[in-house]
């Protein structure tokens, strides 16, 4: 509910009365009322989306000037064309300040670890609700633009922990979270910045149809790597997690940690690719099975035989034959 009546407090700077959003985002006035009140992200992201473009002013008088509507996705578009997401950030950060005086967001790197701040640079002070907006804000376009769940390492915020300080790990996913520090900011690992963009115009557009969703939920990934994984196996059931890694510019630890969070593991997808081209070769092919077992990635027949009996509950010359037989 703090953050409800941060989107409020722009309602009191502009003289206006936020009636008509609360009430299509099924807010009442006992709720407000009650600090410990929750709503679900579907209301505070129609609360939000309606309140920036009612007010034409996307930071809710945040700054000594508003952003008006459509500043988010000049910010989206103007970055779009990177070569990857570091230099994404860096343009991210330099057109934010062309458009305000208040804030400057910086990124920089120290051992592997990729740090973007908030500094404030004027004497308006700046409230909680801005310095978790703007956060989530960079955050949310990052993980959309690359199209990957970029998890944060730290999130730090110069306040004392607020009496809801408990949201903040869902707002900053596997985050250790920080209270009373000099600065606002996160950080993660910084291979992540050398991923490639995977977003265009139309993409783009789709997004900014509901682009303060990427602000309020956390991001999930639109295509499952699991699913990239299995079809380059497809082409090549022998490739190392190196190669896979780098065909998906991704590092072999994110390769592996993230196959583990979509339930799986690259050995297991391994040997569904192994089982599969092995299976297409002893059907349609007469080909010796020692010549099998290299092709699909063993390095002698022995080893291919006692995995796939273990895959199959029978040997591989034995499959063949029923085959035939069939």
């Amino acid at each position: 509910m703090a953050f409800v009546h941060g989107v409020l407090q722009a309602y009191v700077a502009y003289g206006k009365s936020p009636q008509r959003v609360l009430e299509a985002a099924q807010i009442t006035p006992k709720m407000l009322a009650n600090p410990a009140s929750r709503v679900t992200a579907a209301q505070f992201e129609l609360l939000s989306a309606s309140a920036m473009q009612e007010l034409d002013d996307e930071a809710l008088a945040w700054f000594s000037r508003p952003l008006p509507w459509g500043s988010y996705g000049l910010l989206c578009r103007a970055s779009l064309s990177a070569p990857n997401l570091g230099v994404a950030l860096q343009r991210w950060c330099r057109h934010l300040h062309l458009l305000v005086d208040d804030v400057m967001l910086q990124l920089h790197l120290a051992d592997g670890v990729a740090h973007l701040q908030i500094h404030h640079t004027s004497a308006k002070p700046l409230p909680e609700f801005c310095l978790v907006t703007l956060l989530r804000s960079v955050h949310g376009f990052a993980c959309w633009a690359v199209d990957t769940r970029i998890l944060l390492q730290e999130a730090s915020f110069p306040f004392t922990a607020p009496a809801h300080a408990e949201v903040y790990p869902l707002l900053f996913p596997g985050a250790h979270i920080h209270f009373n520090t000099s600065a606002a900011g996160f950080s993660f690992a910084s291979d992540h910045l050398a991923l490639p963009l995977v977003r265009d115009e139309a993409a783009t557009r789709a997004m900014l149809r509901r682009a303060v969703s990427l602000t309020v939920r956390p991001y999930r990934r639109t295509r499952q790597l699991a699913a990239q994984v299995r079809t380059l196996l497809r082409q090549d059931s022998t490739s190392a997690a190196e190669a896979l890694a780098h065909q998906l510019n991704i590092s072999v630890r994110t390769l592996h940690r993230q196959l583990l969070a979509e339930g799986t593991t690259l050995l297991a997808l391994k040997n569904e690719a192994r089982l599969a081209h092995a299976t297409v070769l002893l059907r349609q092919s007469a080909m010796p099975l020692k010549k099998v077992a290299l092709a699909v990635g063993f390095q002698n027949e022995k080893s291919f035989a006692r995995a796939f009996h273990a895959w199959t509950g029978q040997p591989p010359g034995a499959f063949r034959k029923s085959v035939e037989a069939a």
